[in-house]
């Protein structure tokens, strides 16, 4: 059985083809400049170098089509026919309140999922596209819904509901919803794995740092507090967004530099976080090379950073209580041992005792390392995301008829025994 996992943004399509058979991933690859022209696709498959085409998608069924060509081309492929595919599976940002864990997509779903846009109208809309597109190219093939809200749902009413007018939430459901949960769903199956723990028994506080930036505090196995919010805007400092800040600050901005909502919005999430205080990266390899080389500004950034990141650690450590350990993953908080160290060092009065050797060698994609030192109460590990793997692991669950929700269903990473491939 051939599963394959699509990511639609609003101008790229990412995927990845996983035998579940075999229990490994085939291809992946992405279409990157989805309608907005001078599209391409980039194919990886191992063993081969990486296959470049230049083809005009001027929508994601097209974006689609390309992908399913590019996987059963005779020369770059992996299929010998898309009839292969057995089932696919797509990431949906926002589930609002209506769905808590992957369901089969029908024509209620879609529904659903289109009254609920609103709530995130830069990830939405793609999302949609590309499961339409999905549908009209594989008529018949089963498609399931991944959603990134779905495994914050359980966290309580005093930790989702802002102090505003209750009527808003009532009316359009302005509450917290959290992202990034595949993330978080799987690197805590993993550490509760690592420590040997029942997943039910684990408190956890899960640091997923890449451009997009998001925390969760998982009491007894569940998510019960995050640091997005209504939209990805909430919470920590990230690449481009600015993350929490006085809720007075854009008001005043739009005033003294009359900015319209739309112009401040995009200001908020496009040019603040690293990029707005560097001015000139986002990358924080570009920026820790640049504040080593003596760039004040970049120095400031990792500061800023290490400094927020180290806050919701102890904000996270008083909502948990008793803390099994710290988890940091995605593509910052996999590599970027610089601000890792600076997160966690000076923190050994609450338990974390950073191993510093330990933590600069903790530099790879494929490894999950122990970043603290033997003796530390609370451990502290680097573990590689896999999303992907999420998605493949509801799909064929939900084919087979075995799945239940994020909670009770026991994915294979969450064995002892897992082993990445």
């Amino acid at each position: 059985m051939d599963i394959l996992a699509l990511n639609c943004g609003s101008s790229s399509v990412k995927y990845q083809l996983f035998d579940w058979d075999k229990k490994v991933v085939v291809a992946k690859g992405m279409v990157e400049r989805v309608v907005i022209g001078d599209s391409f696709i980039l194919h990886e498959v191992s063993g081969r170098e990486t296959y470049r085409e230049d083809s005009d998608c001027p929508d994601h069924k097209t974006a689609v089509d390309l992908i399913l060509r590019t996987l059963t081309s005779p020369t770059h492929g992996v299929l010998q026919d898309i009839k292969q595919i057995s089932a696919v599976g797509h990431r949906v940002v926002h589930g609002g309140e209506k769905f808590t864990k992957s369901v089969l997509i029908d024509d209620e779903v879609l529904a659903a999922v289109t009254e609920v846009q609103h709530l995130a109208p830069l990830h939405n809309p793609p999302n949609i596209a590309g499961i339409e597109g999905a549908m009209a190219v594989l008529p018949g093939v089963p498609q399931v819904a991944i959603f990134d809200t779905a495994f914050h749902q359980t966290m309580p009413e005093h930790a989702y509901l802002y102090p505003l007018p209750y009527e808003w939430y009532e009316k359009y459901g302005v509450r917290r919803y959290g992202f990034h949960g595949t993330s978080h769903l799987y690197v805590s199956k993993r550490i509760a794995a690592i420590l040997g723990k029942p997943a039910n028994q684990c408190n956890v506080i899960t640091m997923h740092i890449g451009n997009g930036v998001s925390h969760c505090a998982i009491k007894n196995g569940v998510s019960v507090d995050t640091s997005m919010g209504l939209t990805p805007l909430e919470g920590a400092m990230m690449g481009t967004r600015c993350g929490d800040i006085d809720p007075a600050i854009p008001a005043f901005m739009m005033q003294k530099e009359n900015l319209s909502a739309k112009e401040i919005d995009s200001i908020l999430n496009k040019k603040s976080g690293v990029i707005g205080i560097t001015g000139r990266f986002t990358d924080r390899r570009d920026v820790i090379e640049n504040a080593n080389g003596g760039d004040r500004l970049c120095a400031l950034a990792l500061d800023i950073e290490a400094y927020r990141l180290k806050k919701y650690i102890g904000t996270y450590m008083a909502v948990v209580g008793r803390l099994d350990a710290v988890v940091f993953t995605a593509g910052v908080g996999e590599m970027g041992a610089p601000i890792r160290e600076r997160a966690i060092s000076g923190l050994e009065h609450l338990g974390i005792v950073l191993d510093k050797e330990r933590n600069a060698s903790a530099m790879t994609r494929k490894r999950e390392t122990l970043i603290t030192t033997d003796d530390s109460p609370v451990k502290v590990y680097v573990i590689p995301t896999d999303e992907e793997l999420v998605f493949t692991e509801d799909v064929a669950a939900i084919l087979d008829g075995s799945y239940t929700d994020h909670m009770n269903f026991e994915y294979s990473f969450s064995r002892p025994d897992f082993v990445r491939k």
